[in-house]
């Protein structure tokens, strides 16, 4: 049985992520658009080359997840390894940017 659980939840992650971006205007929505996207898309890309190697030395494996799709863009690699990968670049980003920001403040 093929469930959308796990992906459901990337998304909604995303999403809530995608909020907190426009309420405090850290970077897709602080008119940064084409860095953003660029800065996440080199992370997912990265991490993807990543999982790929890895997959190819027999260390990286799809586990028994009765919560995931079944959906694979590759031997071992599901779906929902792009949005967690997606997940995981954005909130490093928002992080960095919120933390960069507090400590511009607390030195002026």
């Amino acid at each position: 049985m093929t469930t959308i659980f796990y992906l459901t939840a990337l998304v909604v992650s995303l999403t809530g992520l995608g909020l907190l971006d426009y309420t405090h205007k850290l970077a897709l929505f602080a008119g940064k658009i084409w860095q953003t996207m660029l800065t996440v898309a080199v992370g997912v890309a990265f991490f993807l080359i990543w999982d790929v190697a890895g997959i190819a030395a027999g260390v990286f494996f799809r586990g028994p997840g009765p919560y995931q799709t079944g959906i694979l863009i590759g031997p071992e690699l599901p779906l929902e390894e792009v949005f967690f990968l997606t997940l995981l670049c954005y909130v490093i980003l928002l992080s960095y940017v919120a933390v960069e920001r507090r400590l511009s403040k607390a030195a002026s």
